[in-house]
């Protein structure tokens, strides 16, 4: 067997191997959902009878069960965000493709816009690791496209698989450019009540039609409904992380975003080749605008290996 063979072999199992923990996360949340669920049921309705014994009517005040915590995250801290959108375009060129390990899949569906524009659609939670790892080449590659403001810096739940992994997050964050829309929905916080996650974001009516059909087979590789899940203007499709979250463990906000400037960095060939192959599909996206950064030597290259994972 040739290097080059044992080297694809490699890499395919590699894949396999991150698909089958995403998998394993995905069913281990969807359990611990469902056992919060009933948790939350238990104490309504063992404050509804202690509510009833007090004489309270069903008149008083409080919150709803569809109300949402609005809790911010930390901003981000100036450097970086500096650094996460400032990659310079020598590196991505150097890198090129890098060690993503899976790229988004033709989706052969109705274009998806919002405000004229092609939607980028991003749907995760903070507590996912999965979620956590695939942030960092998101903003990588939407900051070729346009402009930030409001990203927030949290980490991955401490009880997941990947725990605490460094992030950044879309709760309260707005983009804008001229060449595509986005909209991030991040479901649900990091931290629990009642056996639940804190809701988040809610998608609206049509991103959630959206989601439901399309994070599933055969449009992704993976099981219905995982995250994170992203739809790039109707031609992409995208379910669980491009590269291992492992590679990130115990590093910083700081040390990531530094590290994604130095092309012999490890994490600069997971999340800037990922960013650069996620730029390769959103050129698609948008006619190949702008050409700068579409005919970029990283993207091209980024492009071959996007057009090589729709193939076999």
């Amino acid at each position: 067997m040739s290097s080059r063979t044992k080297d694809k072999a490699a890499a395919r199992e590699r894949v396999a191997a991150m698909r089958a923990e995403q998998a394993r996360a995905a069913r281990r949340r969807r359990v611990l959902l469902a056992g919060g669920s009933i948790g939350v049921v238990v104490v309504l309705l063992v404050a509804l009878v202690v509510a009833k014994a007090a004489g309270l009517g069903s008149g008083g005040s409080g919150s709803g069960s569809g109300s949402t915590d609005s809790a911010q995250p930390a901003a981000a801290g100036t450097a970086v965000v500096n650094a996460v959108t400032g990659v310079p375009a020598t590196t991505l060129d150097e890198i090129g493709a890098g060690d993503v390990q899976a790229v988004p899949r033709k989706a052969d569906a109705p274009a998806l816009t919002a405000g004229g524009k092609p939607q980028v659609l991003y749907v995760g939670a903070e507590y996912c690791p999965f979620c956590a790892a695939q942030r960092w080449p998101v903003v990588v590659a939407l900051s070729r496209f346009g402009t930030w403001a409001g990203l927030g810096q949290t980490t991955s739940a401490s009880d997941d698989v990947y725990p605490d992994t460094a992030t950044l997050s879309f709760h309260g964050a707005t983009y804008s450019s001229d060449y595509v829309s986005f909209t991030g929905v991040e479901t649900s916080g990091r931290t629990k009540v009642n056996g639940q996650y804190t809701p988040l974001d809610k998608l609206t009516a049509a991103d959630q039609k959206t989601f439901q059909t399309y994070d599933q087979p055969p449009y992704i590789n993976g099981s219905a409904g995982s995250i994170p899940f992203l739809d790039l203007g109707g031609s992409f499709v995208s379910s669980g992380a491009s590269f291992d979250p492992q590679l990130l463990a115990g590093m910083s906000h700081r040390q990531i975003a530094t590290a994604l400037s130095d092309p012999t960095s490890p994490v600069a060939k997971a999340v800037d080749g990922s960013a650069n192959v996620l730029t390769a599909a959103l050129c698609e996206v948008t006619g190949q605008q702008p050409s700068a950064v579409c005919t970029a030597p990283g993207v091209a290259a980024a492009a071959k290996t996007l057009a090589q994972g729709n193939t076999s």
